[in-house]
């Protein structure tokens, strides 16, 4: 029981701001762009309850990886349906990448004043955690498969025939998305960690002011 409460203090404050900027990235900018469908819902907020996924949130837990409640976007509220949503598309990993950002400053800040004690320490980790954590949010939802944002982003940049042949993939996408995650964590391929491992030790490292690694 105490290793489950340490474990949920550990992960579920960095994952929860993390999911909720990243929600409600996406839900301002489509509001902005003329699409209200997820201000309306309440999705433009820093709470995380409007954008917690329960399975999403059961699954930080099991296999250390999470996901959020998608925001829902109406194309027919936009004026160029498919070039708008690359920009709706993007925010979300923009603001993981301007959270890892802010936490790296505060990591850099508060690291002289909290290192010097055990408690201190594990609010370094913490916040260590955040600028790792966004640095996998960002790369991860820039893969090209449905339905992440990277798919989206790579709608919004081809000619409209490549576009209209990408939509074949938009049912098998999650699928084979799925069936990644449940390979890369029950078998030892790890293949999403040798992935992301050079973006975290890169940015990570140049963030945290120190070698980090995934």
């Amino acid at each position: 029981m105490e290793n489950f409460l340490l474990q949920a203090i550990f992960f579920l404050p960095p994952f929860l701001l993390a999911i909720s900027v990243h929600e409600s990235a996406h839900a301002y900018v489509a509001n902005r762009f003329g699409d209200p469908t997820a201000k309306n819902l309440g999705r433009i907020t820093l709470n995380p309850i409007p954008h917690i996924d329960i399975f999403g949130l059961i699954a930080i837990f099991l296999v250390h990886f999470g996901w959020a409640k998608p925001v829902p976007v109406n194309p027919q509220n936009l004026k160029d349906p498919i070039k708008d949503n690359l920009w709706i598309a993007l925010a979300g990993p923009a603001s993981n990448l301007l959270l890892a950002i802010i936490s790296g400053i505060v990591f850099r800040v508060l690291s002289p004043v909290l290192s010097a004690s055990e408690a201190g320490m594990f609010i370094l980790m913490i916040i260590q955690f955040s600028v790792i954590l966004n640095i996998v949010l960002m790369v991860f939802n820039l893969f090209p498969i449905p339905p992440l944002d990277g798919f989206h982003i790579l709608e919004g940049i081809v000619p409209y025939n490549t576009y209209l042949s990408l939509q074949k993939f938009r049912a098998s996408g999650p699928m084979i998305l799925f069936g990644l995650i449940i390979l890369s964590s029950v078998s030892g391929l790890n293949i999403f960690s040798a992935i992301f491992s050079p973006f975290v030790k890169i940015i990570g490292g140049i963030l945290l002011g120190e070698p980090v690694g995934w």
